[in-house]
């Protein structure tokens, strides 16, 4: 299983000197299996420089599956390249929560009078699969979601293949329990023994005090999940869209820090567009 992060900031894209080691764009990642298959979760800004590489690739079969609907996670949709071409064949994930279904929801965004091509007009091939809490495969990798502690609802992901084990938790709050909250213990008992975890880092210590219940975590509360889970390596993600890439190496820093002083050997580091890695 091979991964590579096209974007992690939260909120909004940016852009300027100080956010070039880490990268502006929001959520998007790409997986490869080893059998070839491509998943993709999310569809932030960043799926745009996704969607060029997989032109020049390409690369027709696509699987996309989306955490939840809210904007940062999807507004790169209507920018993905392979979606122009006839030849696409995109099966699109996702749960519907409150609404009939998926496609009724992502449809809302990629009409008249917010986007000029309709979503149901476009030249690829779209299948949509309604996802709950069930386990699905996707070639030879097994997908389990995980209800995320997150306004409006939300899916985490643990991915497995071979022995390898992934888990994505981007917009999950540990540090306060919104209605339907998961309890800390599932959320550990589902990161078990992961060779990665990319969670939630959105907010410091001070930060977070202004913004609790807004459904992100602090980065010491990923880093006591990734601990108490006995993770291999821990990515620190949804990386607030005000913070530099030295601020952000200031809190990788401190998080190496506070790990070394628990015992663990839990490797750390934050999740920008340079990450790439082979499990």
């Amino acid at each position: 299983m091979h991964i590579r992060c096209w974007g992690s900031r939260g909120q909004i894209p940016v852009s300027g000197p100080e956010y070039n080691k880490y990268g502006g764009d929001t959520t998007c990642l790409e997986i490869r299996s080893n059998c070839g298959d491509l998943i993709i979760i999310d569809a932030g800004s960043g799926i745009r420089h996704l969607g060029a590489r997989l032109l020049e690739e390409k690369k027709r079969k696509i699987n996309l599956i989306f955490t939840h609907l809210h904007l940062d996670h999807i507004l790169g949709l209507p920018f993905f390249g392979p979606v122009y071409d006839r030849r696409t064949l995109l099966t699109i994930y996702g749960c519907p929560f409150n609404i009939s279904s998926f496609q009724e929801a992502l449809h809302g965004m990629m009409q008249a009078p917010y986007f000029p091509v309709d979503l149901n007009n476009l030249p690829c091939k779209i299948h949509y699969k309604d996802i709950f809490s069930q386990s699905f495969k996707i070639g030879s990798v097994r997908i389990k979601p995980i209800l995320l502690n997150h306004p409006n609802g939300g899916l985490g992901f643990r991915l497995e293949e071979n022995g390898a084990v992934f888990v994505f938790l981007t917009d999950n709050e540990l540090g306060y329990d919104l209605p339907g909250a998961q309890p800390f213990e599932s959320y550990r008992e589902f990161c078990e023994g992961a060779d990665l975890l990319i969670h939630d880092a959105e907010f410091d210590k001070e930060e977070y005090v202004n913004y609790k219940a807004w459904g992100h975590s602090r980065f010491t509360d990923a880093i006591d999940l990734a601990v108490k889970a006995g993770v291999k390596r821990l990515g620190l993600f949804h990386i607030n869209n005000k913070r530099t890439d030295r601020q952000v190496d200031d809190m990788v820093r401190e998080s190496c820090r506070i790990i070394a002083r628990r015992g663990a050997s839990v490797a750390c580091t934050a999740i920008g567009n340079a990450f790439e890695i082979q499990l």
